[in-house]
């Protein structure tokens, strides 16, 4: 149980990483203010680095991860043009991001409960990233 519980939480942490990495990188290309941009750039490069944290976990227990649900992907990028399209601008983006992080902030949470028979290095990547989200919407807080 303990196994299953670990893979399942390092698999869903995996899938929750690189949708967050995408969601920034849609918005990237838009962002007008630079202190914004490389918050946004920061936040990308702390979500890669804790990715191979992750990745290196997975292979570790003979697991290739899981991408995120195709759909969630998909509408999350459908949401993002369409705001940005009816109106282009930093506030918009903070909104979209900060909407993002808190859908990852109540998922990874509900993981935790979920899994909690996950080991303590898995179950401490999911409280990392889950700082790492609480921490991008609060600073985005500033341009919505």
């Amino acid at each position: 149980m303990i196994e299953s519980d670990t893979i399942k939480m390092l698999r869903e942490c995996d899938a929750g990483i690189k949708m967050g990495v995408s969601s920034i990188c849609d918005v990237l290309d838009h962002v007008s203010d630079d202190s914004m941009r490389t918050c946004l750039t920061r936040s990308k490069n702390e979500h890669e680095h804790l990715q191979k944290e992750v990745g290196a976990l997975l292979c570790d227990c003979h697991d290739d991860g899981k991408d995120p649900n195709p759909i969630a992907k998909g509408m999350a990028k459908i949401k993002t043009n369409f705001t940005l399209a009816m109106e282009e601008s930093d506030r918009k983006i903070a909104d979209v991001i900060t909407d993002g992080c808190n859908m990852g902030v109540k998922s990874l949470s509900r993981y935790l409960n979920q899994y909690q028979a996950a080991d303590e290095t898995s179950k401490d990547i999911a409280k990392k990233l889950i700082s790492l989200e609480e921490h991008l919407a609060q600073q985005m807080r500033a341009y919505l």
